[in-house]
């Protein structure tokens, strides 16, 4: 059984993933060193305190590692839009992670992928 806390906190992570995505795609038209490094997610915790947006780049958490920094230099102005274009008492803490979820999705892909393409020859 849902929730009405759990429904609600879903709800404010879909709200901030879409914030959060279209201030990243601003971001990025203007940074071409953000290009090829995807917002893949957003996580909220129960607290609704702490938010996580996870990211995801086909050449891997190494790079991910290497943009960390440059993306750090964007935290302070994305808050600040949060804070403001979201009805809520308090702007969550935000942390990037690297979305190793979306690598394994990636791997079962071609694996299905690979078995589509053995089965046809």
């Amino acid at each position: 059984m849902t929730k009405t806390s759990d429904i609600k906190r879903a709800q404010k992570a879909s709200l901030l993933f879409k914030t959060i995505s279209q201030l990243y795609s601003n971001a990025s038209y203007d940074n071409k060193e953000l290009l090829g490094v995807y917002i893949t997610r957003v996580e909220i915790s129960a607290d609704k305190g702490t938010c996580y947006v996870y990211f995801y780049t086909p050449d891997g958490p190494e790079v991910f590692q290497e943009k960390l920094p440059l993306l750090k230099l964007y935290k302070p102005s994305l808050r600040n839009a949060l804070a403001k274009g979201i009805a809520n008492r308090y702007t969550p803490e935000i942390f990037f992670k690297f979305d190793a979820q979306q690598e394994k999705i990636d791997r079962i892909e071609s694996l299905f992928e690979k078995v589509k393409n053995d089965l046809h020859e």
